[in-house]
């Protein structure tokens, strides 16, 4: 039988592994932060707020998927495979063959791929924190900015790979944008909360996390 959406979800939310753990444990945490804003905020008490909620907890868990196949130290989910032809490693050596601006390809084969294992845990991490971003709600507005600029690099590093239809990208840029400059954080996540607080003699420190939400 084919694999199909109600399979593949299944699957990945019964794997084994300390993965699907903590992404239960996200799960539960972003209903639970929802429960609380919509019971303690009336402003949040709408289908809009719901389904601004609903989608940045599916592009959120589409961010933590998409983190399962670069898992450290190898980030690569066939460790016993040559470097370069799995994992992260694969899809930066297909950057620096295909990207659609040349200096994009020279930094990726001169700079990222000799020193592979100093950038990849940024990658990594960047991806996992945007996934818990969008889950929860919190910074949505600086981790939307932070994913289209990740989008960003993907779009053009793989604009002419084999396979590849560019649009993928572009599309998932633009509803990163969205999400930053609509703050989506802002529907049932910690940023609503966080906007909801008056001010308590935090000053500098609640301005901050204001502006990042």
């Amino acid at each position: 039988m084919n694999p199909n959406p109600a399979s593949d979800v299944i699957s990945f939310l019964l794997q084994p592994g300390w993965t699907t753990a903590v992404y239960w444990l996200l799960a539960f945490a972003s209903v639970a932060i929802a429960a609380y804003a919509w019971r303690t905020l009336p402003a949040q008490r709408s289908l809009l707020h719901i389904g601004n909620w609903a989608m940045r907890f599916l592009i959120g868990s589409m961010w933590w998927q998409q983190s399962l196949w670069k898992l450290p130290p190898y980030y690569t989910d066939h460790p016993e495979a040559p470097f370069g032809k799995t994992g992260l490693a694969y899809w930066m050596t297909l950057m620096g063959q295909h990207a659609a601006i040349p200096l994009q390809a020279d930094f990726v084969n001169r700079i990222i791929l000799p020193h592979f294992y100093l950038f990849a845990p940024i990658v990594y991490s960047l991806e996992v924190l945007t996934a818990v971003s969008l889950m929860l709600g919190f910074g949505v507005r600086l981790f939307g900015l932070i994913g289209a600029l990740q989008i960003l690099n993907l779009w053009l590093g793989l604009y002419s790979a084999p396979g590849e239809w560019p649009w993928t990208y572009f599309f998932l840029l633009l509803l990163m944008v969205v999400f930053a400059l609509l703050r989506y954080g802002r529907s049932l996540g910690v940023d609503a909360l966080v906007a909801a607080q008056p001010a308590i003699g935090l000053g500098r420190v609640r301005t901050l996390l204001t502006e990042a939400t």
